[in-house]
Formats: C-alpha cells, structure tokens, sequence
C-alpha cells in the first residue's frame, strides 16, 4: 500500500497561480486600485474596489455545518473547500470563505486548519502561522485598550474607574492556562494599584467579533468606541470612547480589516478573513468577507465554527440578522467514524464495521438536521468518506437521511479533491435552485427578554429541561435590559463536545440542565455572551500539544504542521 501523504506534503507540491490570475476569475481588475499584493500568492482587497460592488446582485450563500465534533474527526473546513472545489468542477462561479486559523489551536491540538488532504487552501504554513499578520493587530488593538486603562488609572484617573470592576481583559494568541488570573502592579512604580487582572485567547476578544461584524472602517470604529471597558466608583459603565482608543486601536485594524485572497490546490479563490471560535465567540469569518464574496460569486461556501448547535446557531441567530444574509442552503458534515464515537465506540475501534453504534450515533445527526429546520432552511448531509467505511456503513445512513427526506452525499474530496464533491455540488445547487428565502426565521425575536432568548436556545438548540440561573447573573441581565441593551442576541459559551455542558455526554442527550456561569456585555460587537458550565475562555494546551511534533527539518522546511 502506497504511503499516504500528510496534508503539508500535498500542500508544498501545490502549482499555484499568481495571486492576480485567481483573482481574474472572479473579475477582479489586475490594478493597485482593486487589490495589494501580498506576496505572489495572497492579497488583500482595496475598499475601494469593494464600495464598487455594492449595487451588485448577491450570489446564493451556502453555510457549511457540522454534527458535534469528536476525537475522530469530521472534516468541516475540507467538505468547505472540497466542495467549492466541486462548483467550480461543474462550471459554476464559486468561492470559498474560511476563518483564519488561531496559533492557540495550531500548536495546541487540532493542528492546521487550512483543510486537508486534496482539499487544502494554500499556501498551508502561512495561512497557518502569521498569515497577514490580520491576528496580530487585533491582538494589538486589543491590548492597547488595556494599556490605556491602566496608563488612565495611573495618571489620577480622572475618570473615576473602580479598579475592581475593569471588565476588560487582555488577550494573546496562544492557549495558555497560566495566564487565566494574574496579579498585576504588585511591585514597581504602580505598586498602589495592585488588582486581579487575566488574559482571554485573542479569538474570544471582543475586538475579534467587532472585526467580522463591522461592515466597513466607519463601523469598526463607531463599535470600538462603543467597548464596556469597566465601571465607575458610581456604578455607571465607561467606554472605549471615553478614553479615545477608538482612534488608534481602528488605526492598527486599518489594513487588516481588507479582506484576503488566497486559493485552493486547484486553484480556485478562497477569502480567509477574521477568525472568532463558535465554543467561547460567535464563529463566523467577517461579514465583509462573505459580503465580498457574494458580490463576485454566483455561489459562496461558508462555514460555522463546531457543530451546528454552536456555530450554525450564532451563524444564523447572529451574523445573518447582523448582516441581513439569508442562506440558500446548509450542508451539515459527518463521518461514520464520528458518528460511530456519538454511538458509544471508543476511537481504537472505529476501523471495525460496528453498525449498532452506527445506528445510536445517527440521533446525534438527527438532532442537528432538526435544529437547522427550525430555521426554515434545507439541510443536505455530506458523509466525508474515510477508507475504513463500509458499503453497509454508509448504505445505512443514506436510508436513514432518506426517511427524514433530507438530501444526502458521499464525497471523496479529501482523496480526489473537487472531482469527489461534483455529486454534493450539482445536489446544492438544486437546493439552491428551489430555496425560499422567505421561509428563513430566527429562533428568536429582537424584542424578546434576554432570559427568554437564553431559555430559547437553552431548550430548543440544546435540548435542556432547565436553564439554572444564579440571582447574581440574572441581576447583570435585569442591568444590561435596563442599559438599553435588551435587544441584543445571545453568544453562547459552551463545550462544542456535547449538547449539554459535559463534553463527555455524547449522541443527543435531552433533558439535562445548562447552567450559567456568568454573562458578559459586548456593546461594541451587539451581543451577550452567555458562559455555561466550565468553558474557558483562555483554553490550556493538552498534555502532548502538537508543538511536540513541529519542527524544521534539514531543509529548512516545516514538519508536524498538518
């Protein structure tokens, strides 16, 4: 049996395109008024260029989803990839639009996120690493805040800032437990205001989810401004505008917020732009990304952090009623792997053909296919094929999709890239074809009560018969209502491992209880972060973090990024 190559060797002996014939293909002018390259093989997207598609007809949306992810794996970013691959395969005008990958995750468990197999956007160690530095500047932006807080605070604070009730955090691009809580200014010059301070992971940063929610510089600005930063000695909250950051902070985001170009192994485009997590933010790539992109494409694959439960939902409950984006279709992602672990089986025995488990393993898809109808949307399941799944396998769960009346497809993409996702292409673009973009509905109103609106997704999404709520956290809702900000949507924080909040729990488990831990306001982004059981906002690495694996080899080339 040939060897199997890993996912950066395919990706090294890619042939790719100069950066402006990818973007000929979807008539982007080859001048420095439209793009700015970045290289031979990425660039960024002008404003100007942009504000001159505005009065264009949008293309048709196609939001790619997940069941809920396991040790085994499910392939979301390569199904997205494969199967922008496959609509160009079939003669349509398609493109593909990914969130950039974190640091914290590359080195920690997952590895890359580019895609795999003969379905990767290249090129693979960039988009990986620093990319375009977008990551950075956020980071920066974010940090500046923190530092000016500070820096107001010892300067007499004029602004009456109760050092105990400062609410913004600093951030880093890294899993790192160690800096969850820390002690600031216990020694030194500014030995006199000694408090607890901690660090989120730069991808659950508010500045994040104002950066993929903003429509344009003007906006990013105006939210910035709009940051809770803390609490005056009167109770009354302070903003970012309060302490000018708005200013600079959107003046580090100024080049960012352009969106990127880059393509895939066969040389179609790909926009890789912004990059919040759905488990601790609302996951999504930015608004003016997929804008963008439907505006130059007849067709635009995007995809929602996690499973459908916490990315989907934060998708379709969030960024679209932002936004005003109404999917034509939703692919929801499965493997018969995964869904043999969502069936009780322990990894080390998934090769074996085990159809009991199979069959357990389907209530898990099911529940998701159920959650994506409430939406008024039609949800078509792609089974990414792995090697060791049997015709009897996969025969079963297409009988299953059958009876729900669901479409479904087997695709190859990971083995055969575009060529194994022509059969999911032309069955989207005929959901597409069909779709009733009237019939999409949020699962709630603006209007309703923030407890309401948790209760909603509590026990519609999730399943639960009970939403425990202590009185401290309902008095900080009561507060936020009372502020002005009761029509905000809710950002759920939550394991992406299980419906309920025990990562352990899988399947589709029903009449557990989701308890919440805390609430945060993000005036800036519009949405109220809602954290239930023990998610961490700032994650730790695990015992072997694949930085273990990552080196150089005598080549100078990377290893163990995959």
């Amino acid at each position: 049996m040939p060897k199997i190559k890993s996912d950066i060797e395919i990706a090294r002996k890619a042939k790719m395109k100069s950066i402006s014939k990818i973007l000929g293909k979807i008539n982007v002018p080859d001048n420095s008024s439209a793009f700015s390259p970045m290289g031979r093989h990425i660039a960024k997207i002008n404003f100007n260029f942009l504000n001159k598609l505005k009065k264009k007809k949008n293309g048709n949306l196609i939001l790619v989803s997940a069941i809920t992810p396991t040790p085994a794996g499910e392939g979301k970013t390569t199904t997205s990839v494969g199967l922008n691959d496959g609509l160009n395969k079939i003669g349509k005008n398609s493109i593909v639009c990914l969130r950039e990958p974190s640091l914290g995750p590359a080195f920690g468990m997952k590895g890359g996120a580019a895609g795999g197999g003969y379905a990767q956007v290249v090129p693979m160690e960039q988009i990986n690493l620093h990319f375009t530095g977008d990551f950075h500047a956020i980071t920066s932006a974010h940090n500046l805040l923190s530092a000016l807080i500070d820096n107001h605070i010892y300067w007499g604070n004029k602004l009456n800032i109760d050092e105990k009730k400062i609410v913004w955090k600093r951030v880093l691009d890294m899993n790192d437990r160690a800096l969850r809580f820390i002690d600031i200014n216990t020694d030194g010059v500014a030995k006199d205001f000694k408090r607890i301070e901690g660090f989120d992971i730069t991808v659950a940063s508010e500045v994040m989810a104002i950066f993929c929610l903003s429509n344009d510089l003007k906006d990013l600005e105006k939210r910035i401004g709009n940051i809770t930063i803390a609490y005056n000695k009167d109770g009354k909250p302070l903003f970012a505008r309060d302490l000018n950051a708005h200013g600079p902070m959107t003046v580090l985001l100024k080049e960012a917020l352009r969106p990127n170009v880059t393509q895939t192994l066969e040389n179609n485009p790909a926009i890789i732009h912004g990059g919040p997590f759905a488990n601790i933010a609302h996951g999504c790539n930015s608004v003016i990304a997929t804008q963008t992109a439907l505006k130059l494409a007849d067709y635009v694959v995007t995809e929602a952090g996690f499973g459908a439960d916490l990315g989907a939902e934060k998708f379709l409950n969030i960024k679209c009623r932002k936004a005003g984006f109404t999917p034509s279709c939703v692919v929801i992602v499965a493997t018969i792997r995964a869904l043999k672990m969502h069936g009780g089986l322990e990894k080390k025995d998934l090769k074996k053909e085990n159809i009991n488990s199979l069959k357990k393993g389907l209530e898990n898809l099911e529940r998701h296919i159920q959650n994506i109808k409430k939406f008024g949307l039609e949800p078509i399941v792609a089974i990414n094929n792995f090697i060791t799944d049997t015709n009897k396998e996969i025969k079963i769960v297409f009988d299953f999709c059958k009876k729900l009346k669901v479409e479904i497809s087997e695709c190859k993409h990971w083995a055969q890239g575009g060529k194994g996702t022509t059969d999911l292409a032309k069955k989207v673009v005929k959901i597409c074809k069909n779709s009733n973009k009237k019939k999409f509905r949020y699962l709630y109103k603006t209007s309703d009560k923030l407890l309401e609106k948790i209760d909603l997704i509590a026990k519609q999404i999730y399943r639960a018969n009970k939403v425990e709520i202590n009185q401290e956290v309902r008095d900080q809702l009561k507060m936020f209502e009372s502020s002005g900000y009761g029509h905000l949507p809710i950002c759920v924080a939550k394991t992406q491992y299980s419906f309920s909040t025990d990562p352990k729990l899988k399947g589709a488990p029903s009449n557990h209880e989701i308890s919440i831990r805390e609430v945060r306001l993000s005036s800036g982004a519009e949405f109220i972060v809602v954290i239930c059981g023990s998610v961490m906002t700032m994650p730790g690495l695990p015992k072997i973090p694949a930085a273990d694996s990552i080196t150089l080899n005598k080549k100078g080339e990377i290893e163990g990024l995959f």
